[in-house]
C-alpha cells in the first residue's frame, strides 16, 4: 500500500443563495482555487498527473467537465488533464477516494482534488416534447432535488424531497424539534467562535468579486450567525410537512463555493520536500433507502471500520456534513458518536453546503484542525448523499 498524503487544502468562503458570490461563475470559483495551488507549489505544475473534481448539478455553467474548464482558466499547463465526477453531495469526497485509489494503484503520484457548486446560478431546464408537435414540456429548477423523475421509480417508493427524508429520519430516531433547533444553534455558535479564534483564516482563499461600479473581497462564510437563538428558531414553521419538525433554521442553506486539495504519494512528497497535513488511511461507500438517505453515513462508516479494523472511538475529530439537524443527529445516535468530537468548528447548517464542494470543504476544515492540534491523532469525514448513499474517508495526523 502506497502512503498517501494531503499537503495543501484551501477553499473559498461560502456564499449564500443569491448572496455575494451570485455573480461569479462556478468554473471561475474553482479556477481561483486551482490558481492558489499553482502559485503555492514548489515544483513544475506539469507534474500534476490529473485533476479530479466533484460537482453535483452540472446543468449550467458547470457543464462540459468543469474540472477541465477550471484547469484551463487557472493557467495550469494544458498537459494537466481534468475530470468531473458526480455522487451528488458526496461528489468531491468521492473525487478524493478516486485520487487515493489511483495513487494506491500506482497510476498517479500527484493530483488536485476539488469540488465546486453554484446553487445560485443553477439554471432552469426545459424538457423536450414527446413528439414533433407535442406540448408536454416540463420545466425544472436544477438548484436541488429531483427532476426528470422516472415513473418506474415512483412506483417503487415515494420520491421524497430532501427535507422529507429528514422528517423520516426524525420520526425513525424520535428526534424532537427542540433537539434539532439546539443542534442548529450549536452549529452557528461553534462556527462563529471558530471565526473569532481565527481557525478558518488559513483555509480561506479571498475572492475579489468584480462589479460594474465597485469590487469587494469576499473572505468570510456568509451564513454563519452568532445571534441565532432557540427562541428565534422556534418561531419558524416546518417547511416540508405541515406537522413536521424540519425548518429552514435547522437545515443547511443553499450555497456557492469551491474547495481544493493537493494529494500526493509519499515518494512524491519526499522528492519535492512537501509538508504533509494528514495522511489518507481508508474509505468506504454504501447505499441505503433513498427515503432515509440521511442515514447513509452510518452504513459507510460501519463499512470503513470493518474494512480497516477500526473502532469509532479511534477518531478524535469527526466532520459529519450537516444536511439537516435531524439527519446529523440520526447519524450521531446510530453510530454512537461523541457529540463533542463532531464538527468542532461548526457544520454545514452554519457554514453552508455548496453540494459538490462540501466533501473537500469538510476535509479542508479537518486538515487545518489536525495541523493545529496534534492531539487529534485520527480524523473522519462522512456525508449523506441524495438517492440513498453514504460516504466516509479516514485520516491520520502527521
Amino acid at each position: 500500500m502506497k502512503r498517501t498524503f494531503i499537503v495543501h487544502a484551501k477553499r473559498t468562503a461560502i456564499g449564500k443563495l443569491n448572496g455575494k458570490l451570485s455573480t461569479v461563475r462556478v468554473d471561475d470559483l474553482l479556477a481561483h482555487v486551482f490558481t492558489d495551488i499553482k502559485n503555492t507549489i514548489n515544483f513544475d505544475p506539469a507534474l500534476i498527473d490529473d485533476v479530479i473534481v466533484g460537482c453535483a448539478n452540472q446543468a449550467g455553467e458547470d457543464n462540459r467537465n468543469v474540472a477541465r474548464m477550471a484547469v484551463i482558466l487557472s493557467g495550469l499547463p494544458l498537459a494537466v488533464p481534468g475530470t468531473t465526477v458526480n455522487r451528488l453531495c458526496g461528489s468531491s469526497l468521492d473525487a478524493l477516494i478516486d485520487g487515493y485509489a489511483r495513487i494506491q494503484a500506482g497510476i498517479a503520484d500527484c493530483l488536485i482534488i476539488g469540488g465546486a457548486e453554484s446553487m445560485t446560478r443553477a439554471p432552469y431546464v426545459l424538457s423536450k416534447a414527446g413528439d414533433a408537435f407535442g406540448r408536454d414540456q416540463k420545466m425544472f429548477d436544477t438548484t436541488l432535488g429531483w427532476r426528470f423523475q422516472n415513473p418506474k421509480m415512483e412506483k417503487m417508493f415515494p420520491l421524497f424531497t430532501m427535507g422529507e427524508t429528514a422528517e423520516e429520519v426524525a420520526n425513525l430516531y424520535k428526534i424532537s424539534r427542540e433537539e434539532q433547533d439546539q443542534f442548529a444553534v450549536n452549529s452557528h455558535k461553534k462556527a462563529a467562535a471558530a471565526w473569532d479564534r481565527g481557525d478558518f483564516n488559513d483555509e480561506i482563499i479571498p475572492y475579489t468579486v468584480e462589479m460594474k461600479k465597485e469590487s469587494f473581497v469576499f473572505s468570510k462564510d456568509e451564513c454563519v450567525r452568532n445571534d441565532t437563538t432557540m427562541e428565534a428558531l422556534a418561531k419558524l414553521k416546518p417547511v416540508f410537512r405541515k406537522e413536521g419538525s424540519v425548518t429552514a433554521g435547522n437545515s443547511s442553506p443553499m450555497n456557492d463555493g469551491a474547495s481544493g486539495l493537493l494529494l500526493v504519494s509519499e515518494d512524491f512528497m519526499k522528492k519535492h520536500n512537501l509538508t504533509p497535513m494528514m495522511e489518507v488511511t481508508g474509505a468506504a461507500t454504501r447505499g441505503v433507502h433513498p427515503n432515509t438517505m440521511g442515514l447513509g453515513p452510518i452504513e459507510a462508516v460501519k463499512t470503513l471500520l470493518t474494512r480497516y479494523n477500526k473502532k469509532i472511538t479511534d477518531f478524535d475529530a469527526i466532520e459529519l456534513n450537516e444536511a439537516f439537524a435531524a439527519q446529523a443527529l440520526g447519524c450521531i445516535k446510530g453510530l454512537e458518536l461523541d457529540p463533542n468530537k463532531v464538527n468542532m468548528n461548526g457544520g454545514a447548517i452554519a457554514i453552508g453546503h455548496a453540494l459538490g464542494s462540501s466533501g473537500t470543504r469538510i476535509v479542508t476544515t479537518l486538515a487545518h484542525q489536525m495541523k493545529k492540534n496534534k492531539n487529534i491523532k485520527e480524523g473522519l469525514a462522512s456525508m449523506c448523499i441524495g438517492v440513498g448513499q453514504g460516504i466516509a474517508v479516514s485520516f491520520k495526523n502527521c
